[in-house]
């Protein structure tokens, strides 16, 4: 989570923005790497001189208006013009399966599952658009979720917009697992095949 705080006397609040000079050159997901605010696994995140702030269940907005008033309350009077931004620094997931498989990172405050297929180069022709998975973690462990991306109702599921360290699985299409082909015409024609096979080999042993 990227968190910066700003006033009209900048070196007030320069405890609150911990920026490594170390790194001060690094950009994109490394500079967050070294100067974003790590939320643990109870839903907390360390904030200089203020300490630990859950921010489990929290909206972004929520966040910063919480940030702000423990700034106001403890430290700087309404005069020093708080201001406080708050951001993801990113929305992580991975994929796996009859997708393009690998980490992906999005710079967008909310992602749809549909935009995170696509950013992942999109569902094989293999793929079972009618049961996606999304493993998502949980304080109490991980959740397995379904989602049909053929339907119009996805839009409407709790699970249409991910979340960061989501893990979005793809299984085959029934007929690939069978080792058949994954059109009609495909599996009809393996079909074809094999009774042809089974044919031959029934004259031939009944000759």
């Amino acid at each position: 989570m990227s968190i910066r705080v700003k006033a009209l006397d900048q070196e007030l609040v320069g405890m609150f923005n911990p920026i490594n000079e170390a790194n001060i050159a690094a950009t994109g997901e490394e500079r967050l790497y070294y100067d974003g605010f790590l939320v643990d696994s109870h839903g907390n995140i360390r904030i200089p001189s203020l300490g630990e702030i859950n921010v489990m269940g929290f909206t972004v907005d929520e966040v910063r208006e919480r940030i702000e008033k423990e700034l106001l309350d403890q430290y700087f009077k309404d005069e020093a013009n708080i201001f406080v931004t708050v951001k993801l620094a990113g929305i992580r997931y991975t994929t796996l399966g009859e997708i393009g498989v690998g980490s992906q990172v999005v710079y967008k405050e909310q992602v749809t599952i549909m935009e995170a297929v696509a950013n992942a180069g999109g569902i094989t022709e293999y793929g079972d658009m009618t049961k996606v998975k999304i493993i998502r973690q949980y304080p109490g462990g991980e959740k397995i979720h379904n989602i049909d991306l053929t339907s119009i109702s996805a839009t409407k599921s709790p699970y249409y917009y991910i979340q960061p360290n989501d893990l979005i699985l793809v299984d085959p299409l029934p007929q690939k697992a069978l080792g058949f082909g994954t059109t009609g015409l495909a599996t009809a024609r393996d079909i074809a095949t094999v009774v042809t096979l089974l044919t031959s080999v029934i004259l031939i042993f009944t000759r």
